[in-house]
């Protein structure tokens, strides 16, 4: 069969779009933002003709599969969501490609990106990953609740107060547990809160020389504090509660107050979502008057591991997932109350910004208190404010968590998972060569 000139360009192109048609795989977390980031993604392939394949997975589960890719460079995924914690760690290691190509002549603007936020992502001065949004913690609650209960919340409220207050809201009889707090077992998950929360009550994971220190009276009080909190005046089941599912209690108005990332905030404030939207306050995370504050520092980022062969792809995604004009293209789409928070200071420059999110100030006021050389009243060999920034945290924490989520389920007292973490934690830090 004879083909004709028409027919044979139509195969000439195919094969062309064939040939050069590039396929990103994606794994990200299954947040609010990475979700709307999904949606809006079909203009990212309309533009540049690369197709992306998303895999979206649960909190603790991607912080399982990304480690393990990388680990043994197995090459699954071109970009990774990942944070504060790994992406110094993983340059180090030399398993993450630098981000160079974020320059201003790829219309992208390293400078404008907040401060602490840029350091957690940096190493050696360079960035390995950009950030996607950023976030500290704070406190969300029902105003209409704390007047019903004839409280007024302070703009820097200590954990008595805290208390005092859960209790008074708490409301059985009609589904309203006066606090809802993380509980599910996760370095990133309840200890992430735990840890912040430590950290005010003057306690720290290692003394100067790499000691547990689970064993000493501030890490008994802070235990000791959050399970009879959660008992007074949390949720049932709350040993199975993570970020989303506290969000989603507080949306359908079974929480007086939530301590947990600034980033929910346009979540709760959202009418289309939050039975609550116009009922919620903001406030500083709880002290005890020691100088630290109950508050974190995070930014869920994106980066390309060194095991990709598609760098240069997966750096174009990163620059327009990151960069000021997608800002735009969300609020054009869900309003600038919705956009991604914390990440670039001309955000909190914006006026439709400032206008649109009443949480704004209180957001960028606990991002810039966050102080990760710092994070304890005491000094500490680590840097990081809701985790220790060496490679072993993330094992070690996983397995506290589980001690401290099987505690706050019944399964063990207070006294009985401290003992078991001050235990199996001086175990695998000699292991590691921390304690002599």
């Amino acid at each position: 069969m004879k083909l004709t000139p028409i027919f044979v360009t139509a195969i000439t192109l195919a094969l062309a779009t064939s040939a050069s048609a590039q396929t990103l795989t994606i794994a990200t977390v299954n947040n609010g933002d990475m979700v709307r980031m999904q949606a809006l993604s079909p203009e990212f392939t309309k533009a540049t003709g690369i197709e992306l394949n998303w895999v979206v997975l649960e909190e603790n589960t991607l912080r399982q599969n990304v480690t393990t890719d990388i680990a043994t460079n197995g090459g699954q995924y071109d970009v990774m969501t990942i944070g504060t914690y790994e992406a110094p760690i993983w340059a180090k290691q030399g398993w993450l490609v630098p981000l160079d190509g974020l320059s201003a002549d790829a219309g992208y603007d390293v400078n404008d990106i907040l401060p602490p936020i840029r350091a957690g992502l940096s190493y050696e001065d360079k960035l390995y990953a950009a950030p996607f949004y950023g976030e500290s913690s704070f406190i969300m609650y029902r105003k209409d609740l704390m007047e019903k209960a004839g409280l007024t919340m302070p703009d820097a409220p200590t954990w008595e107060f805290i208390g005092q207050a859960a209790r008074a809201m708490t409301d059985r009889a009609n589904d309203i547990n006066g606090i809802c707090l993380r509980g599910k077992a996760g370095w990133g998950e309840n200890m992430a809160f735990l840890t912040a929360m430590s950290n005010s009550f003057g306690a720290s994971w290692f003394d100067e020389n790499w000691k547990p220190q689970f064993d000493q009276p501030e890490w008994k009080n802070t235990l000791d504090t959050y399970l009879s909190l959660m008992a007074d005046a949390g949720p049932a089941g709350a040993s199975s509660n993570g970020f989303n599912e506290n969000l989603t209690l507080f949306q359908q108005g079974k929480c007086g107050m939530w301590i947990d990332a600034t980033v929910a905030a346009s979540f709760v404030t959202n009418p289309k979502d939050s039975t609550v939207a116009d009922k919620v306050g903001f406030t500083l995370a709880p002290d005890n008057g020691l100088g630290k504050r109950g508050n974190w520092l995070w930014a869920w980022s994106l980066a390309i591991p060194k095991s990709s062969q598609n760098a240069e792809a997966a750096e174009k995604f990163i620059n327009w997932a990151t960069n000021k004009d997608y800002l735009a293209t969300v609020a054009a789409a869900d309003g600038w109350a919705n956009v991604p928070p914390g990440t670039r200071s001309s955000l909190y420059a914006n006026a439709d910004y400032q206008a649109a999110a009443p949480f704004a100030k209180m957001t960028l006021d606990s991002i810039n208190s966050a102080d990760p050389a710092h994070p304890t009243v005491k000094p500490v060999p680590y840097t990081g404010v809701q985790f220790v920034a060496i490679p072993e945290f993330a094992g070690i924490a996983t397995n506290v968590g589980q001690l401290f989520s099987a505690a706050l389920a019944g399964q063990m007292t207070g006294d009985a998972a401290l003992a078991q973490a001050q235990e199996a934690t001086t175990r695998d830090m000699t292991r590691a060569g921390y304690i002599k």
